[in-house]
């Protein structure tokens, strides 16, 4: 491998690094304003988060691999374990969304206004973009199909924060209980397609051939 795509893959994990931390300030915040306020919706975007939190985790450690410069054996080895557990990651999440929706829609109880909730969101609306940018630019420029998937995968986050946000102001300024687990059940079909898709990509990645993107 060249220094200069080196130097481009160690760039792509520094963004990755960036995305675990604002992705554990996001699971913090998000989880503790869902259950203080009962939000259905911030509770499973904040699920979601920690989804892909680990996202980031495997992808740093896929992309070190990359920059030490391990042979494609072992490169594709670790592609295959990182999408296999965001796989089975995001399967967990969609049934834990499903349970905490469908729990709020049998109670009928309605969220209370969490600003920190809020404001996290809001944060959410202005990082997210900005991270997938950087993932999508350096999985450009290294041909990196993993940090060019890993891009997509943020702006469906940012797709999500806002359903979660409108379901939360329907909840406090219409009255509309069912606005809050509704925006929950709105998050899954695209958790479900991104543990089919992690899923499916992992089946196809064949440790012993000859060639695979990172």
């Amino acid at each position: 491998m060249s220094d200069n795509r080196t130097k481009l893959i160690r760039k792509g994990r520094n963004v990755e690094i960036a995305s675990l931390i604002y992705n554990i300030i996001e699971v913090a915040i998000s989880l503790t304003a869902g259950f203080m306020t009962g939000s259905s919706a911030l509770i499973s975007w904040g699920v979601d988060s920690i989804v892909e939190a680990n996202s980031a985790a495997f992808m740093i450690w896929q992309l070190n691999g990359v920059a030490k410069g391990i042979d494609e054996r072992a490169k594709r080895k670790r592609k295959k374990i990182a999408l296999g557990v965001l796989s089975t990651a995001f399967t967990i999440a969609v049934l834990f969304i499903c349970y905490e929706a469908i729990s709020k829609f049998i109670s009928q109880d309605a969220a209370s206004m969490s600003w920190w909730g809020i404001g996290i969101l809001l944060v959410s609306l202005v990082v997210n973009p900005t991270l997938a940018w950087g993932k999508h630019h350096y999985g450009k420029k290294t041909d990196s199909a993993t940090l060019k998937y890993d891009a997509i995968d943020t702006m469906i986050c940012e797709y999500q924060t806002i359903v979660v946000l409108v379901g939360i102001g329907l909840v406090q300024w219409q009255g509309w209980w069912w606005a809050d687990p509704l925006a929950a059940l709105l998050i899954v079909p695209y958790v479900a397609w991104e543990a089919y898709e992690s899923g499916r990509d992992a089946w196809r990645v064949q440790i012993d051939e000859d060639h695979d993107n990172e």
